[in-house]
């Protein structure tokens, strides 16, 4: 009789990669109804974190470093949400990649899928920074939370076009590699524990999430009045285009090669 496995034991990466492919199959085959909902929901619930660490860092004292560390872990809430909840989010779908090398999926598949998600991120992101504006909330600590808000709005259009991409690329390296571990977490404990310090890494670095900004960026421009829509289409097309390069080839594309592109002979 087999024994059974040891509850510290972990999925090993090559069958994660395997997993990974399985799902991402998987997910290109959901209609667009559920694949735009679940898009929704992730927007929202991205936006719930990034609400989250707005208020956590506003009016800190900790100092920079514990201050963005506070914050970072407050900011995870959003992807264990995806993960826990089950939502449809973008950055993590640049995983998709991998069934796409694998030949199981056609390239417009891929791109359907993207693109939906991409689309119900966008709705959820900004659905709930209307209903943050309306509810006062960022009135919160005699106005500080709104002046906080506003500041890492500015600070993210400030970025140049270099910056904004690099450190998109650089975010979802973190991010794909939470969604990758969470594959080889047995329960929820684990998969929330994995998550945690990639999120969190992100967020004290500065790197930039095409998602989060969805919701950070226009929330601000609420608070305003003042709506730099050029401002903010350039920012998601560059920190987009980099989510997609850091998780879609430096996470996915990389992981094919090791563990599922054929080997002849």
């Amino acid at each position: 009789m087999a024994s059974e496995p040891h509850p510290l034991d972990v999925v090993p990466p090559a069958r994660i990669a395997v997993l990974v492919e399985e799902v991402g199959v998987r997910k290109v085959g959901l209609g667009f109804v559920e694949t735009f909902t679940l898009g929704v929901l992730a927007g929202a619930f991205i936006a719930f974190g990034a609400m989250f660490y707005t208020v956590v860092i506003t009016g800190s004292e900790l100092g920079f470093g514990p201050t963005r560390l506070l914050g970072g872990v407050a900011f995870s809430l959003g992807l264990v949400l995806v993960i826990v909840g089950g939502a449809e989010l973008f950055t993590g779908n640049s995983l998709i990649v991998l069934a796409r090398a694998s030949g199981r999926i056609t390239t417009a598949a891929l791109l359907r899928n993207w693109v939906i998600v991409w689309c119900g991120n966008l709705a959820g992101a900004l659905g709930t920074a209307l209903l943050v504006h309306f509810s006062g909330i960022l009135s919160l600590g005699d106005g500080a939370v709104a002046a906080k808000a506003l500041s890492l709005a500015d600070a993210k259009l400030a970025l140049g076009p270099m910056e904004a991409f690099t450190r998109g690329i650089l975010c979802n390296i973190l991010v794909c590699l939470a969604v990758w571990m969470c594959f080889a977490a047995h329960n929820v404990a684990g998969k929330v524990l994995v998550i945690i310090f990639p999120i969190t890494a992100f967020v004290v670095l500065g790197f930039e999430h095409s998602v989060a900004n969805m919701y950070l960026i226009p929330v601000a421009m609420l608070q305003s009045g003042a709506f730099d829509m050029t401002g903010l289409a350039a920012n998601l097309a560059l920190v987009t285009a980099g989510n997609v390069v850091g998780g879609g080839v430096l996470v996915a594309l990389i992981y094919w090669l090791i563990y599922r592109r054929p080997h002849s002979g």
